[in-house]
């Protein structure tokens, strides 16, 4: 089983956001159950060719409406997997990762169909292409416009994964019609969508994935689907979610190098030392009580960072300390300086992204805030199990997926709450509050979610079979 892995980013070469993670860890977890798996990857100017070990493979005139855009196609084998990677004008130009819709839409339009061409010219045949987001839809869209009249792609099926629905690549109409993509002529799809690279290759792929099954029902709702729920909706039978991994080795609190001392499940009395010093490093205190409670977010509404800040102020009659680390959106930002002006000895706001520092936290806080509006998948709440951080979470998606509501019996691994508000949530951190004051019945809800295993194993697996799902496409209604 050959197959192509698209992607905009990945670990360790280049990482904006969560599918860098994912880019960077499924295919190796692949590799490891004997798939043959190639990278595919933009030759971003932000990354140092010098420890790539870049061997040339060809160069292509990739047709376009001007006339051809040159293309040089590189593989790197020096790690696991092998990388394609792809250059020419439109990566080259480009500033940054993500930025001007325009400038975004031509390189990764530029870069997916390269990508195939690498393969081609590589005589390295897939049996499936994964696609992941927008960046490399355009690829799908192309397969299936193609496959049928080339023999080199007859047989490859074809997966489109999402990690975010919102992002549907506005402002590429105009680069899918200059590399000979016309808009989708698929009934099911809103007009507006057919010139969108995202619902573009929605429509053209085989098999459409997301990255927890919570998201996966949730896209074909009217209050996640972007518009596009009733078309997914008549895709039901071709979705299909799997939750994200963890690089359980990455996070590992026994052997991270950030914190003062390793622990387990087995040793929470090295992880209060940890508190300790953690709340005299943000100038609390070095008291254990009270609870610190922790949230590591980009700044952004989907976050729920403004759902958080209001919770907290519902319940300023409670023994806490808060602390915010992340940057983003401005008006998120001056809120968080403003909730921490106004409450100088509890709450610390930290307005940087610092790795070293995020590593601290999950390992001292004792609670972790998660209130997104949606979350396609989510990586916090699983690293703050696995550094025995108990989660406070919104029903939504991975989310959902991934954190069982504490119950007086005894079970659970963190704290749920339905709605979107913050009442909701401060009920939510008063029943953890509540949890809290009991040292057995914390610990216990500490050490099960440690015990949780979130490694790519089990994720690995099931796209595996997925893939090979999909792959019998000779004879079969694909």
């Amino acid at each position: 089983m050959r197959v192509l892995f698209l992607a905009s980013e990945a670990t360790p070469y280049i990482k904006v956001g969560g599918l860098g993670d994912v880019a960077g860890e499924l295919p190796p977890a692949l590799l490891e159950l004997g798939l043959d798996i190639r990278l595919a990857l933009p030759l971003h100017p932000q990354i140092d060719r010098n420890r790539l070990d870049l061997k040339p493979i060809a160069e292509v005139n990739l047709p376009r409406a001007s006339g051809v855009q040159p293309t040089q196609v590189f593989l790197s084998e020096r790690n696991s997997p092998a990388v394609y990677w792809i250059d020419g004008k439109p990566v080259r130009g480009a500033q940054a990762i993500y930025g001007d819709p325009a400038l975004d839409a031509e390189k990764y339009t530029f870069f997916s169909l390269a990508a195939l061409a690498a393969c081609k010219v590589d005589g390295w045949r897939p049996d499936v292409v994964h696609a992941n987001d927008w960046h490399t839809a355009p690829a799908i869209s192309w397969l299936e416009m193609h496959r049928a009249a080339d023999r080199f792609w007859a047989e490859a099926a074809t997966l489109l994964v999402v990690h975010n629905l919102a992002f549907l690549g506005a402002g590429g109409q105009a680069a899918l019609q200059a590399y000979g993509i016309p808009p989708s002529d698929d009934i099911h799809l809103p007009e507006w969508a057919r010139g969108l690279p995202l619902p573009h290759g929605l429509a053209s792929a085989d098999w459409l994935g997301t990255v927890s099954p919570g998201y996966a029902r949730e896209i074909q709702t009217a209050e996640f689907g972007c518009g596009l729920e009733r078309f997914l909706k008549a895709r039901n039978d071709r979705i299909v979610g799997i939750l994200n991994g963890l690089d359980m080795h990455t996070w590992d609190p026994k052997a991270d190098r950030a914190l003062d001392a390793g622990y387990s499940w087995d040793s929470l009395d090295v992880r209060r030392g940890q508190k300790r010093t953690l709340t005299v490093e943000l100038g609390l205190g070095a008291r254990e009580t009270p609870p610190l409670i922790g949230m590591i977010t980009r700044l952004d509404h989907q976050k729920g960072v403004d759902i958080a800040l209001e919770a907290l102020g519902l319940v300023l009659e409670a023994d806490w300390n808060f602390v915010l680390l992340g940057t983003g959106d401005p008006l998120l930002e001056q809120r968080g300086r403003d909730f921490a002006q106004a409450h100088p000895e509890r709450v610390v706001f930290i307005d940087r992204f610092d790795p070293r520092l995020a590593r601290r936290i999950y390992a001292g806080a004792d609670m972790l805030l998660v209130p997104s509006r949606y979350e396609p998948c989510g990586l916090a709440q699983m690293i703050g199990m696995r550094y025995g951080c108990v989660p406070i979470v919104r029903a939504t998606g991975g989310l959902k997926d991934t954190v069982v509501d504490y119950s007086s019996a005894g079970d659970g691994v963190g704290f749920v709450f339905e709605p979107a508000d913050p009442q909701a949530l401060s009920d939510a951190i008063r029943r953890a509050l509540v949890a809290y004051r009991d040292r057995r019945r914390w610990t216990g809800l500490q050490r099960r979610g440690m015990k949780t295993d979130f490694s790519w194993d089990r994720s690995a697996h099931l796209y595996a079979d997925l893939y090979h799902r999909a792959k019998p496409r000779q004879g079969t209604d694909v």
